[in-house]
């Protein structure tokens, strides 16, 4: 097969985003067409080596297998693909063309096209998830959890729609994400154990496997149990749907938080409010025509890889119909589900290097929250004169707040102009008046939720 330059390909995956090689070859190991038809011979062998077992063949044939086809490749079934126009059996052909005729009956014995392709497929992306996608995702998290912790006491204005609200901390604002992406790394480690083989055969019924075991069902346990994997509760031709729909359906929703940190993040970076910043290199141009432009490039990047992905889980559902025992309306649009994969590594590999770098402007943040510290102390005013027996706080202070507006003064001021207001103000302790003086004060318990959440996720994902 005809070697290609990497920008003769089509994909941006294959090209613009494989430039930083020593992740893409991470991930060719398991999600190339080469390492697919590898993670295929696997299942072969293992059916081969449980065969040997139950003594259907030589302890002698299995290992041949096992040795002979460790030299195939994709080009070589690609090749003879073109003449079988049916991809299993070219693999087959591949196989059973390397050994000995003594050996070759036992290739794909009582199997079907899919016990191979199913199983290899849950195969390689646990395998994937397990050793790259979930350490990785828990490297993010710890990068997450260390800035929390580092800005936990960082007062910054709160935003509801857009607008000014009442204070938290930076740090605050950062554990929302270390809970949200700690929810869904737990969401992927158990939708991956949940991933399951088969061995049943043209139509689940275990039909070729029951003329030569009297529990084709335990044979199938032993096959997957070699390859570290379990049966289905029930299977077709196919393995049930669910179980890759409920994997891919975590990712989609893992890089959905990744999408929404990255909006965020772009957005406290924008000119106006400027409180974060991406680390920008010396030879970094964020414009063609502006010189002096520092463009969120990363978080802008991740949001719109989750726009490319986020769709493709439409398909997803849509493949957990199929007619009957089976038919093909699953078989291309199934091969494109490494691509979410690599998709989501991808921009987790980039908020990864981004984060570790993130730049806090603390005069920005202090300045953004003093724009409008004169009206925080809205809400913590009308709570305190309601408990103090006040009948109507809510309304009085909110008439507060336009008289300040319309006098330039602060609310602060006119508080202790009015004098209905001082027979409750009175009751207010020290510390309760001292907030109404220092706003910043007014973070409830931010600092300790902060570390209360990176604690919790720590201990649930056991990271150090």
């Amino acid at each position: 097969m005809k070697s290609r330059n990497i920008f003769d390909n089509i994909s941006p995956l294959d090209h613009r985003y494989s430039l930083r090689t020593e992740k893409y070859q991470q991930y060719q190991k398991y999600l190339s067409e080469e390492a697919k038809i590898k993670y295929q011979i696997k299942v072969e062998v293992a059916l081969v080596k449980v065969l040997a077992e139950y003594e259907i063949c030589s302890k002698q044939v299995a290992e041949e297998i096992e040795k002979k086809s460790s030299a195939i490749n994709a080009q070589e079934v690609y090749e003879e693909e073109k003449k079988t126009k049916h991809n299993i059996r070219a693999l087959v052909n591949c196989i059973q063309r390397r050994i000995s005729p003594e050996a070759r009956p036992f290739v794909h014995f009582t199997a079907t096209s899919f016990d191979i392709v199913n199983t290899a497929n849950m195969l390689r992306y646990k395998e994937i998830s397990q050793e790259v996608l979930i350490p990785t995702l828990k490297k993010l998290e710890k990068v997450l959890m260390d800035i929390a912790l580092r800005e936990k006491n960082t007062v910054q204005v709160g935003r509801t729609h857009g607008q000014h609200a009442v204070p938290v901390t930076f740090g605050f604002t950062m554990a929302e994400y270390v809970s949200r992406l700690g929810n869904r790394i737990k969401k992927i480690q158990e939708n991956t154990l949940a991933l399951r083989g088969k061995i049943s055969g043209a139509v689940g019924a275990y039909n070729a496997s029951s003329l030569f075991f009297s529990d084709p069902q335990e044979f199938e346990k032993k096959v997957l149990a070699e390859l570290g994997l379990e049966a289905g509760i029930h299977s077709t031709q196919i393995v049930e749907a669910e179980y890759i729909t409920d994997y891919i359906h975590s990712l989609i929703s893992c890089f959905s938080v990744l999408a929404n940190f990255s909006d965020d993040m772009r957005h406290l970076q924008r000119s106006e409010i400027g409180e974060t910043g991406e680390y920008f290199s010396e030879d970094q141009v964020g414009s063609s025509t502006m010189p002096h432009k520092r463009n969120p490039i990363n978080y802008e990047n991740v949001k719109s890889m989750w726009k490319q992905f986020m769709p493709r889980m439409i398909t997803v559902y849509q493949d957990q119909i199929s007619e009957h025992q089976r038919d093909l309306t699953n078989s291309a649009s199934e091969r494109f589900l490494p691509e979410v994969i690599v998709g989501l590594l991808l921009s987790t590999n980039r908020l990864l290097r981004v984060s570790k770098k993130m730049a806090v402007d603390y005069k920005n943040i202090e300045e953004n929250f003093a724009q409008n510290k004169d009206f925080i102390v809205a809400e913590p005013l009308y709570i305190l004169l309601a408990s103090c027996g006040h009948p109507d706080a809510h309304e009085v202070v909110r008439k507060l707040t336009l008289r300040a507006e319309e006098e330039n003064k602060t609310l602060r001021e006119l508080i202790n102009s009015v004098e209905e207001l001082q027979p409750y103000l009175d009751k207010f302790t020290v510390k309760q008046k001292d907030l109404l003086v220092n706003p910043e004060k007014y973070t409830g318990i931010a600092a300790k939720k902060t570390e209360d959440v990176v604690n919790y996720w720590r201990q649930e994902l056991a990271l150090k």
